[in-house]
Formats: structure tokens, sequence, C-alpha cells
């Protein structure tokens, strides 16, 4: 495909987004087997308490190119109460990948994430590899931070033997600066309840 087929292939695309629970079947299915493609025998969907939200980069023939799940949590730290959103389960198809298409979606995600005035902040892990993908679509890394998912009897932290994480971030509070201080190079409990991904 050439530069220019691409660029209209991807302008053609548009961003929809439902509650986890509310994806139309059609696309739910493709969002399942885009998901058990990247990540083989893993379980789709996500705790109902984390308020998942699907975002989708969708052709207009109802094809799904991209997929990820924005998730919804309060998490306190340092004697304050922030209202956090994480990123999941992001997913690009494999025959549309290195197109820019999954950035744009990352990107479409961060602005809902900061149009939203329930929201003071955006965080989650990924791959070391894959730091710069997200700082592209403007979230910054966090150095030294390290999120704490499971449960208090089964922890997962993003710094567990075997585990090459990175913890991207994004601030939407009226002090931004002070903020992200405040998560940098601390341990963060994400959650009692069940392990989630990435979360």
């Amino acid at each position: 495909m050439s530069a220019e087929a691409s660029a209209e292939a991807s302008a053609d695309l548009r961003v929809v987004g439902f509650p986890e629970a509310q994806v139309p079947l059609r696309l739910a299915v493709q969002v399942a087997e885009l998901e058990a493609q990247a990540w083989p025998g893993s379980t789709p969907g996500h705790d109902p308490a984390l308020a998942p939200r699907t975002l989708l980069l969708v052709d207009g023939e109802g094809t799904v190119a991209a997929a990820l799940s924005l998730l919804r949590k309060d998490i306190r730290l340092g004697g304050r109460t922030y209202r956090a959103a994480g990123l999941s389960s992001v997913v690009t198809r494999t025959a549309v990948r290195g197109r820019g298409i999954g950035g744009r979606l990352v990107a479409a995600a961060r602005a809902e994430l900061a149009a939203d005035p329930a929201v003071d902040l955006a965080l989650f892990s990924c791959d070391r590899p894959l730091a710069a993908f997200y700082e592209a679509a403007g979230f910054a890394p966090l150095p030294g931070t390290v999120l704490v998912g499971g449960t208090p009897e089964d922890p997962l932290a993003t710094d567990a033997p075997g585990f090459d994480k990175a913890v991207p971030a994004a601030f939407f509070t009226g002090a931004p600066a002070r903020d992200r201080e405040a998560f940098t190079g601390v341990r963060v409990p994400l959650h009692p309840g069940s392990i989630d991904r990435l979360w």
C-alpha cells in the first residue's frame, strides 16, 4: 500500500466508544479476536468495578483497526484521593500496524480523559520497549514508580521479577507538576480486589 493509500485508509477511521458491557456484538467479537491474537489464553473483559469503557478505531464497514479499554478507580496517595484512569488491552490489527493507527487511538483516549472533569490523572503500566509509543501520544514516564495490583494476599507489582515495565502517566489536575512529583518514585497500590490486566 502506498503512503497516500495508507493515509487515506487511516483518515477513513473513526473513534467510537462504549461502556464495555454495551459494545455491539459484531465489534465485541472482533475485539476479543484481536486480544486473543495479542495475548493467547487471556480472558476478555475487565472488572466491572473499574467502570471499563472501550474505545475503538473502526472503518466505514465496521472493521476494528485498533482497540483499548479505559479503566477508572480512586487511588489514595499522600493523604489525597485521586480520580484515576488507566489504559488496558491496547491492541492494533496486525495488518495495519506501523501506520500510526494505534498511536492515534491512544492519543484520542488521552484527549478524552483530559476533557473529563471527573479524571485527575491517567496512570498505567506498559512493557518498557513500548514507553516511547505512549510518550508520542502525550503520556510521560514516572521514573521509579511501581504500580501494585492484585490482592493484599497476592500482590502483583510492576517491578516483580521477570517484569520490565514502565509507568506512563498524564496529570489533569490544577497542579500537575506537584501531583506528578507525588507519584514519582513511589509504590502505588491500585486496588484491593481482583487482578486486572495492566492494572
